[in-house]
């Protein structure tokens, strides 16, 4: 197989398309690319088929000695992201081969990994939709969770009770989204729909798992 259908790049932001129905569509804009190869793995030395792919070079002194050392080693230079992508089959390219978002076509189906934003630290009604107390009669406690374990038996706290907590700035997956747009030359891809994550965050774009046909309005 030629380059595998994966990309790391940054969030632009959201915007909007017109389809030649003149329909109006939310898409996300993503900067992504040029990847790199770093490594190449295959059956007989790893026991398994993968590339390690390298995005958004950057100067020696941001990365540890072994990363560096890993880069040089490959003939790239340092890049502040790495990845392994699983393959079925062995693949044709070699290390330090450059990729780009064209990997990828109007019409493809994608999942898009990445990170949520961060909310702090969150009480229960916006954690996990809790209903607040009465506001009346003297109440104090009217955001508070209520009880939360048993006067006697068993005396304690269950586990996974739910409780305030910190919310957000976790990994997360967005499913079966549909490629827009691909600009190659200014290593641009647009998505349909949203995807996680603050502006230049940190994504991931893979062939989608599950691919499923979006049902026409």
């Amino acid at each position: 197989m030629s380059a595998p259908k994966y990309m790391m790049g940054r969030k632009v932001g959201m915007t909007h398309v017109f389809t030649d129905a003149g329909e109006q569509i939310p898409v996300t804009v993503i900067t992504a690319g040029p990847c790199r190869i770093s490594q190449v793995k295959n059956a007989e030395s790893d026991g398994y088929f993968a590339v390690q792919v390298a995005y958004e070079p950057v100067r020696e002194k941001v990365l540890s000695k072994p990363r560096n050392g890993h880069f040089k080693k490959a003939g790239i230079d340092s890049h502040r992201f790495l990845r392994e992508v699983r393959l079925d089959e062995p693949a044709e390219l070699e290390v330090g081969a450059e990729f780009k978002v064209d990997v990828f076509e109007p019409g493809d189906r994608v999942d898009v990994i990445g990170t949520v934003k961060g909310r702090g630290f969150q009480g229960t009604i916006r954690a996990h939709n809790f209903k607040g107390k009465r506001r009346t009669h003297g109440n104090m406690n009217q955001r508070g969770p209520g009880a939360i374990g048993m006067h006697s038996q068993p005396g304690e706290v269950l586990k996974g009770q739910r409780m305030a907590t910190h919310w957000g700035d976790e990994r997360a997956t967005v499913r079966n989204l549909e490629v827009i747009e691909v600009d190659a030359e200014n290593n641009s891809i647009v998505l349909r729909g949203a995807v996680p994550g603050a502006r230049q965050g940190f994504v991931q774009i893979r062939a989608a798992r599950a691919c499923r046909a979006r049902k026409e309005s």
